[in-house]
């Protein structure tokens, strides 16, 4: 169910931030056309990215679509680009494709497309999020006919149609070795220009399905929470999909809703003094979680002990968060000290400006209450185009050890969007290796139903009280202001990474 609870925040609207907003002057929109206000500037657009939210909130099922779309508050799928699909064998899948569809620069899809899309999806030469959607699993795809194409796995992977719904169809026409800042797809908009300052998206008159009401919208971006909020206030925004809780202070116009983000600090499990077991777990004692949720995310706000949320296939409702205990965590790092464990090196948190509401304020706090218990640490705020040099492997050489800020959604309702990548051996995002958590990984990627809640729950299980990979911070809530020009539109899980401009109405 959609959690669409209507939210009295709890302070006003900064006047300086208000100030500033309006010194920029109040912009009155043409007729359908709309401006969406953004926490940072994308990285780039290539749909090959965009399952992290700074580029998916722009490009996805605007410009480009999946074959399947997923519903993430019923934990379905559904067709989309793709009208059904058949399993053939335990490693091949079916699928059939709509017919009629076409490109943005005029090019047929058909089976040839989809399968450039996932060749270029799994090209080791391109930096593209493969890893993020399918961990080491291969992907071998092929047109049967024109609306028929086969993907095979090396693996039998069961939930391959969910899997299908987060990868973004593009054109032929795009390249396989390089990324695109001119994504291509068969989406209700096409790019109408890019620049430093915004992104700008027209109305696609070849569109296959309905016209959207929208017919032009600009994205921008302000890192500031209250300058976002203050925008949509005085109509020089019409929609910010995320604000801090202390900005939320209209009923009428700021909704909550639950957006299947979980944030967390990844470890450096390779490097000293985080090597050692006892210096991680330190690091998750030393915190006042109940007081930083409170004061930074709101009341409603979960906190996490694992990186997939209640209700995702996997979690595991046994598994405890760390308590707060800092004399526990002082005794640890001195132990370790005595052990000659270097204690003394510098450990760098390595963050991202604007990742999302009082993210900076959040490792502020928590820097000083590390630091508070024994921990030598500093903090590095980065773009996100500098920040994404050390989410993937292969990671910085010279990166020393460092905390790593991310944030992770998996709105596909299955731990396999998860776990592989965050703590599999070969995983993108992984700092770990772990004979056992591998071996429980490659079972629970090939197993279903209830078999493979239970593989996830006891990788899940390990990563917390053997391996301790990281420092699992909320389940996060998500804070949207929607002004008044649009109609009906409410935010859902889907929102911190998608914002559907074909299901905004436009009051009169």
């Amino acid at each position: 169910m959609k959690t669409k609870k209507s939210i009295r925040g709890t302070a006003a609207l900064l006047a300086p931030a208000l100030a500033l907003a309006l010194s920029a002057g109040t912009a009155l929109a043409a007729p359908g056309e709309i401006t969406v206000v953004l926490p940072e500037q994308p990285a780039n657009l290539d749909p090959c990215r965009s399952i992290r939210n700074d580029i998916g909130r722009i490009i996805n099922m605007n410009i480009t679509e999946t074959l399947t779309d997923i519903q993430a508050e019923e934990g379905t799928v559904q067709p989309f680009l793709a009208t059904g699909w058949q399993q053939v064998d335990d490693l091949t899948w079916r699928f059939t494709l709509r017919d009629g569809v076409k490109f943005q620069d005029g090019a047929d899809f058909d089976a040839a497309a989809v399968v450039h899309t996932i060749n270029r999806l799994m090209n080791p030469n391109l930096s593209c999020d493969s890893r993020s959607k399918f961990g080491d699993i291969k992907l071998t795809p092929k047109a049967v006919d024109p609306r028929t194409v086969e993907i095979r796995s090396d693996i039998p992977i069961p939930i391959l149609p969910t899997l299908m719904g987060t990868v973004q169809i593009v054109s032929p026409n795009l390249p396989m070795d390089k990324e695109t800042n001119s994504p291509v797809g068969t989406g209700p908009y096409r790019l109408d220009g890019a620049s430093p300052e915004r992104v700008v998206l027209a109305r696609f008159d070849g569109y296959w399905g309905e016209d959207p009401e929208v017919a032009r919208a600009t994205f921008v971006w302000r890192p500031e929470s209250a300058i976002r909020a203050a925008m949509v206030s005085t109509g020089e925004a019409d929609l910010t999909p995320t604000i801090a809780v202390q900005d939320a202070t209209d009923p009428d116009t700021d909704f909550a809703y639950l957006n299947s983000e979980t944030t967390r600090m990844r470890i450096d499990a390779q490097m000293p003094p985080l090597d050692d077991r006892r210096v991680r777990e330190a690091l998750n004692l030393a915190i006042d979680w109940d007081s930083l949720g409170s004061a930074l995310f709101g009341d409603d706000v979960l906190r996490a002990s694992q990186m997939v949320a209640p209700g995702v296939r996997g979690h595991n409702p046994d598994i405890k968060p760390w308590g707060y205990d800092p004399q526990r965590a002082r005794e640890l790092l001195e132990a370790a000290r005595a052990d000659g464990v270097p204690m003394d090196k510098e450990i760098r948190l390595i963050a991202r400006n604007g990742f999302f509401p009082n993210s900076a304020e959040s490792l502020e706090a928590m820097m000083g209450m590390w630091q508070e218990v024994g921990f030598n640490m500093t903090m590095v705020q980065l773009e996100a185009a500098d920040w994404v040099r050390y989410l993937d492997k292969p990671f910085p050489p010279e990166r020393g050890a460092t905390l790593f800020q991310q944030q992770h959604d998996n709105n596909t309702g299955d731990a396999g969007f998860t776990a592989p990548v965050m703590y599999s051996s070969g995983g993108q995002y992984s700092t770990i290796a772990d004979p056992e958590v591998d071996r429980l990984l490659r079972q629970a990627m090939s197993a279903t139903g209830d078999e493979r809640a239970k593989l996830f729950q006891e990788v899940f299980a390990r990563v917390h009280d053997e391996v301790v990979a990281d420092v699992p911070m909320y389940h996060m809530i998500g804070y949207t202001r929607v002004g008044p020009r649009i109609e009906g539109w409410r935010p859902t899980l889907k929102t911190n990474s998608e914002i559907r401009l074909s299901e905004i109405d436009l009051k009169d």
